[in-house]
């Protein structure tokens, strides 16, 4: 394939060279051998308000709070690939990466259809995997197929650095890697040679009427 694929890496850690950081470092490796574009961007510090339900974005297209959640619909709509990183709070992910998520998603009107979703969670001990299924529930509700490895995609370690020394998760990570890398191929040549799945107007269920 002739096309340089592009990803979108979204750090939900406040810490600079945290795990989570450690975590898309081993990733960013793959993509640089396999001559994949990536752009890191942490928001783990940035302050993000969650949304307030004005539904203004639904004729505008973009959130009515004009901060870096309106920078990164620009950069996710011409991505090819998303991952998303988060340390583990009280089981669940950072607030400020689960703020500019949900407006994110919500506000952008663009098709994600086939866009290749990955997470990566990093933790003391435990809550990697109810927060790997809290990110990945952006990706299933979007249409973007998700990429696995060989494991769940976690790393561990409480201090800044110390993933260093859990070699299954880095290794977990670099596999991660080389399957999106692989998803995003099979998903351009699928749409050159076979074209994409037949859609249907989407149907809306409200349980309450």
């Amino acid at each position: 394939m002739d096309k340089r694929f592009k990803v979108l890496m979204l750090n939900g850690s406040p810490r600079e060279n945290g795990n989570i950081a450690l975590a898309f470092r081993e990733m960013e490796k793959v993509f640089e051998e396999n001559n994949v574009d990536f752009e890191n961007i942490q928001l783990g510090r940035k302050v993000i308000r969650g949304c307030i339900a004005c539904e203004s974005c639904r004729s505008t297209g973009k959130c009515v709070f004009d901060d870096v959640v309106n920078e990164l619909a620009v950069k996710f709509e011409a991505c090819d690939g998303l991952v998303i990183g988060s340390p583990v709070y009280y089981g669940s992910a950072n607030g400020t990466l689960m703020a500019a998520l949900q407006r994110l998603f919500y506000s952008t009107h663009f098709d994600t259809s086939l866009k290749v979703g990955a997470s990566v969670v990093s933790a003391r001990r435990s809550g990697c995997t109810a927060t790997f299924d809290e990110l990945n529930k952006f990706f299933t509700l979007s249409n973007m197929p998700v990429a696995s490895s060989q494991y769940w995609n976690n790393i561990y370690g409480w201090e800044p650095g110390e993933g260093s020394v859990d070699d299954e998760g880095r290794q977990v990570m670099r596999v991660l890697a080389r399957n999106m890398i692989f998803l995003m191929e099979s998903i351009a040549l699928g749409k050159e040679q076979i074209g994409l799945p037949k859609t249907e107007e989407r149907v809306w269920t409200n349980f309450t009427r």
